[in-house]
């Protein structure tokens, strides 16, 4: 072990000196606990129970208290506490429900002195009363606290927290008789431990478990609690209500919270799962940690300061089976590290940026923000020592205010609410948000509703008013050399179409099969298609056409018709016809079974050469006359993207919940998850709750469906006997009276409920409303101070 420093702190009569070292433990640690004098360090867990000395180079191991052939679980410890006024005497929390005092000064080996088996689960948290010798306080995952005098058997006090589990308790440093317990509901008690049938005061801290708590060692009124939701918090206790003075945002679940010794604005956490480092936070600057200690490689589960007077030195226990202490000299500084720069838009297009004071400090033009200068740091400390106050790092912030009215997001709140996402055929929901995006003057979004609709959905349902390819009379738009589609995809390759004299009825030169039901209106199509005020209806392939190659049939007889030929670009030139030959036998003898022909007319098989003809024989259609929904896949996931890219991420969300499977498969799982994650994030910005919870719902990704399903679990105690209840139904199963009665009106609440999380009364919303407008006290007459937020 490489020495780094060393320091030597006075403490009264005593010295303490060290450095930064470390030892091997023989397995986890779960807790440790240092003695008065700061010499010595005690590290309990489910496997080790041993005390150590903490000499100048090193950890030296003194006693191992875990003794005997086969340890019984008394010796598996969940906390550990040595107490501060008798140097002799340890307690620990056991996982099988018992509270074990050791007392070191017994001869035997054997130091085990008096065991509690009153709680029924594990126990969580030991703790001395800081001046009174003889008096222990426990906290269970019983949801009990029980108060031992260790002159007798048993405990003096049990405390019912009416919740399932206590995570910590803590006696208050200044205030003799009043303790603070924190729950896994989100909930702090504070108790005053000679009234054991009802708590003080109780206030919900966080949300989710509070799995710590410490009294400030030279305030009397500051509780610092940590929890589930990754935040420290610092409570102002000397007010009616308790007050949030402080509250540090973490990256895990904060475990264990530490305040430092003779530095009133600074405490250590270390967290329960992720983050193995332990953080010194100044809780006035509570973005980035003063200082961080990185040595353990697993979660760090203990931390104390070595001495209740001295900052320098920490000591910390670790699930890697290592025990540290930790020099302050040593930690590191984040804010070393820290980036001077930043840039952030704000909900109404308006951009923030800071950067160095050195870089824009030259600029004239820039005019002081109303929100007060900040050019120059805002905490500082009077000590000259640097190792003891953030760097100097200064930043000048500028703020680029956009026109309000012409940045104004109105249309994405209209259009959260407006579109429809599910509940329809996908033809009408394609037309409703494209009305909707119309409407709010976005054609651009109201067109590519419609093409989407156009090329997804089947063409029998193309029917609507507004659209003017109309596909049922595609049959009478012939293309090219007038070949009819539906002739064409009915099956009349097999069939040729002559050009008669001009003077002959065109009428006669189309020869359709008798099954044919086409040939009976052919005539009304032909004369509805002809006569329609309607726009021309075109069909295109992939050659580009004249007007002139495109017409319609006509089915007139004209005294002239105008001949058509087909350009000689399009197909080769035929040899020169010098005789009339007879026509082909096939067309013979399929012009002579025709039963739409006369005998004369089929001996009419030649032609001369001044009346030439085009003749093409086509098995197969062209193309489809439907492209699959597959061909269009390309073009909708580029149009996706070009979306995203402009920031219209509704958009993107929208299309992608309407089209479903047309389209999921052709974007990747983490670009459609980074889609739903921002736009997700900025419906809750505007608080459009339930728009958020339908995108979630109608989501496909894992990752997203699980979002609304964190937190759901809801614990409720009976208003009555504030006993739990059970998820049965709203009959207390103790006292057997109904739960949901209005505190105002006594009638029971059918509808929607609001109680109060303090004192478990409520009722109508309406009517809880209506009477805390007059009244801030609890309409049951509890006397608890409600507060409707």
């Amino acid at each position: 072990m490489e020495k780094m420093s060393r320091v030597t702190t006075a403490l009264g009569n005593s010295a303490i000196s060290g450095r930064t070292m470390f030892c091997h433990l023989d397995a986890p640690a779960n807790a440790i606990s240092v003695c008065r004098d700061a010499t010595q360090v005690v590290v309990a867990g489910r496997n080790i129970f041993k005390i150590y000395a903490l000499e100048e180079e090193q950890f030296v191991e003194k006693l191992n208290l875990r003794v005997g052939r086969k340890p019984s679980l008394n010796f598996s410890c969940a906390d550990v506490m040595w107490h501060q006024m008798e140097e002799n005497l340890l307690a620990t929390a056991a996982t099988n429900g018992a509270v074990v005092t050791w007392n070191l000064g017994k001869p035997s080996r054997n130091k085990q002195d008096q065991l509690f088996t009153e709680h029924k689960r594990t126990v969580n948290k030991v703790c001395f009363h800081p001046t009174e010798v003889y008096m222990l306080l426990s906290g269970s995952q019983d949801g009990f606290m029980k108060c031992f005098d260790l002159r007798k058997k048993e405990s003096v006090s049990t405390f019912s927290g009416q919740s399932e589990s206590v995570r910590d308790v803590q006696f208050s440093m200044k205030d003799y008789f009043t303790f603070a317990a924190s729950f896994e509901n989100g909930n702090v008690q504070l108790w005053d431990i000679r009234r054991p049938d009802r708590y003080e005061r109780m206030f919900t801290a966080h949300t989710g478990p509070v799995f710590c708590c410490d009294w400030h060692p030279d305030d009397r009124g500051w509780l610092a609690t940590g929890g589930r939701d990754k935040m420290v918090k610092v409570w102002d206790m000397t007010t009616n209500r308790a007050k949030e003075i402080y509250c540090v945002q973490t990256i895990a679940s904060v475990a264990r919270v530490k305040w430092r010794p003779e530095r009133k604005f600074h405490l250590a956490t270390c967290s329960m799962m992720v983050d193995h480092n332990i953080y010194v936070w100044d809780v006035r600057r509570p973005f980035i940690p003063f200082a961080t200690f990185e040595e353990h490689k697993d979660v760090t589960t203990g931390i104390v300061w070595r001495h209740q007077h001295d900052p320098h030195f920490l000591l910390s226990g670790s699930k890697d089976s290592t025990l540290y202490q930790h020099m302050f000299k040593d930690a590191t500084r984040p804010v070393d590290k820290a980036n001077p720069e930043g840039l952030c838009f704000g909900l109404f297009g308006d951009l923030a940026f800071a950067a160095k004071e050195s870089l824009i400090s030259s600029d004239a033009n820039r005019k002081p923000y109303p929100g007060g200068d900040r050019r120059y740091p805002i905490f500082f400390f009077k000590k000259p020592d640097p190792t003891e106050q953030f760097a100097h790092v200064s930043s000048a912030l500028s703020v680029f205010e956009t026109d309000l009215d012409s940045n104004r997001m109105d249309w994405f709140v209209k259009t959260a609410q407006l579109y429809l996402l599910c509940g329809k055929p996908f033809a009408e929901l394609c037309d409703h948000n494209a009305k909707v995006a119309q409407e709010l003057k976005r054609p651009q979004v109201s067109k590519t509703w419609t093409m989407l609709r156009i090329m997804f959905s089947d063409p029998a349902n193309l029917t609507t008013p507004g659209l003017n390819h109309n596909l049922s009379k595609l049959g009478t738009m012939p293309l090219m050399n007038s070949f009819n589609m539906k002739e064409m995809s009915s099956g009349m390759g097999t069939e040729s179409r002559l050009e008669r004299s001009k003077g002959e009825s065109r009428q006669d030169n189309i020869h359709l099969e008798p099954g044919n039901s086409h040939a009976s209106n052919n005539n009304e199509e032909n004369e509805e298609t002809e006569g329609s005020e309607g726009q021309a209806e075109y069909m295109f392939c992939d050659a580009e056409l004249d007007d002139d190659d495109l017409y319609s049939m006509e089915n007139d007889n004209q005294a002239e018709e105008p001949e058509y030929t087909l350009p000689q670009e399009a197909f080769q030139l035929r040899h020169e016809i010098i005789d009339n030959p007879s026509a082909p036998e096939h067309l013979q003898q399929d012009k002579a079974d025709s039963p739409h022909v006369s005998g004369n007319e089929a001996e009419v098989t030649c032609l001369t050469p001044i009346e030439s003809f085009s003749l093409i024989s086509i098995s197969q259609p062209l193309f489809s006359p439907h492209l699959p929904a597959s061909f269009f896949c390309p073009i909708v996931r580029e149009m996706l993207t070009y979306y995203a890219e402009q920031g219209d991420v509704q958009m993107a969300v929208s299309v992608l919940i309407v089209l479903g499977d047309r389209i999921r498969k052709e974007i990747d799982d983490l670009t459609q998850e980074h889609w739903y994650m921002s736009y997700i994030d900025l419906l809750q910005r505007f608080e459009l709750w339930n728009v958020s919870n339908e995108v979630i719902k109608l989501s496909t990704c894992s990752a997203i469906t699980c979002l609304n399903q964190a937190s759901t679990t809801l614990h409720i105690n009976c208003s009555n006997c504030k006993r739990p209840m059970s998820n049965k139904g709203w009959i207390c199963d103790r006292c057997h009276q109904c739960a949901s009665v209005c505190a105002v009106c006594h009638h029971v609440v059918k509808g929607l409920f609001v109680w109060c999380q303090g004192c478990s009364h409520g009722g109508h919303l309406e009517h809880i409303m209506n009477w805390l407008k007059s009244s801030a006290h609890c309409p049951a007459g509890c006397g608890h101070l409600c507060e409707y937020t």
